[in-house]
C-alpha cells in the first residue's frame, strides 16, 4: 500500500460522498487502521442559515478511517468528533 494509493481513497470518497473536492492534509497508521484528515471547503453554513447569497466558504477538517483493506470505516468533521470524545 502506497500513501498515493490512500489519498486517492480519502479524495474519492469525499468527492463521491460530499460533492467537494478534499484536499489530505495527514495520513496516519495506527494499530488496526488508517487515519486521514482532509481539508474541505463548503458554503458558510452560518451565512446560509441567514439565508444570504454569499461567497463565503468556511474551511472544514474531515476525519477519516480506513480499514487495513482501506474500506472506509467512519468519517466525520473534526471538531464534531472531538466533541464526541
Amino acid at each position: 500500500m502506497k500513501i498515493e494509493e490512500v489519498d486517492k481513497i480519502i479524495t474519492d470518497f469525499f468527492k463521491k460522498t460530499l460533492e467537494r473536492d478534499a484536499k489530505v492534509i495527514k495520513i496516519a497508521k495506527s494499530d488496526d487502521s488508517l487515519i486521514g484528515e482532509a481539508e474541505i471547503y463548503e458554503v458558510s453554513s452560518f451565512i446560509k442559515s441567514l439565508g444570504l447569497p454569499t461567497r463565503v466558504q468556511d474551511r472544514n477538517i474531515y476525519e477519516i478511517k480506513l480499514a487495513d483493506n482501506l474500506e472506509v470505516v467512519s468519517y466525520g468533521r473534526k471538531e464534531e468528533v472531538a466533541k464526541k470524545e
